[in-house]
């Protein structure tokens, strides 16, 4: 089989490093509610879900986490965006969260059809609360891989818009395919586990409105280095690319930003 192993591609260093992220401020937090989800045989997705005030129909951000990690590891982060009114929603993928009973890197080829499974099981189970033409998908580092094949071989034509923290393809690279749909790469110029070059790789073969925010100083966690920078930058993009807002587009920063958007 010619699949590269996902342990030989992220150092376990920089994953370990995907642990705990510092608790939202009571301002920036939301309540959230838990939903337990499964795919089949072996395949629990426990989902939380962060709720944004009102009853919507607010917009759904999908989110993947990376190796070793679990959604409430990016809480000030997905709390920011659903402080802002996205209704943002993250599983626990059965074999790379940080407590898997069966720890399996390489299960990341299966996580796409995992997020397709759970982001149907949401519209049924929220029903009027998201709107199912406002859907996009966000990840860090596998959990990015993830969200790029959201949009390439195991395309999603629900989404309309994807972000990828610290993204690459997966080692046998789809092309980017169906509906148009405005990208983000957030990418640490000092990240090592996945490098600059792996992220513009990906970012270059996307034939789509896109942008490519290089924050040099930062390594595998951008969120994490530069968390006002980056919860500004993305919580724009959501509202310029699911909300039209264009005062937010706009506001997209000028300095470390190359886009086509």
């Amino acid at each position: 089989m010619l699949r590269r192993s996902f342990l030989t591609l992220f150092a376990a260093a920089g994953l370990s490093a995907c642990s705990s992220a510092p608790a939202p401020s009571p301002a920036a937090s939301a309540p959230a509610s838990d939903f337990s989800f499964n795919r089949g045989g072996d395949r629990s997705l426990p989902t939380k879900v962060w709720l944004p005030a009102g009853n919507g129909p607010h917009p759904l951000i999908y989110f993947s986490h990376g190796l070793t990690s679990q959604p409430d590891d990016y809480a000030e982060l997905l709390a920011a965006w659903a402080a802002a009114g996205f209704l943002v929603a993250g599983p626990k993928y059965p074999h790379t969260w940080y407590g898997a009973p069966e720890y399996d890197a390489d299960d990341v080829v299966n996580q796409p059809a995992d997020a397709q499974y759970v982001i149907t099981e949401l519209l049924k189970s929220l029903g009027g609360r998201v709107d199912p033409q406002r859907i996009a998908a966000a990840g860090h580092s596998a959990g990015a891989i993830t969200t790029v094949g959201l949009f390439s071989g195991s395309r999603d034509d629900r989404l309309k818009a994807g972000l990828m923290i610290a993204g690459r393809q997966m080692p046998q690279p789809a092309p980017f395919s169906g509906p148009a749909a405005p990208v983000l790469f957030v990418q640490g110029g000092e990240d090592e586990t996945v490098t600059s070059a792996e992220a513009w790789g990906a970012y270059n073969e996307v034939p789509w409105p896109k942008g490519f925010l290089d924050i040099p100083k930062a390594g595998h966690l951008p969120h994490r280095d530069e968390p006002a920078l980056v919860a500004a930058t993305t919580t724009d993009f959501w509202r310029w690319t699911l909300n039209g807002d264009q005062a937010a587009r706009q506001r997209l920063p000028q300095d470390g930003l190359t886009s086509t958007f």
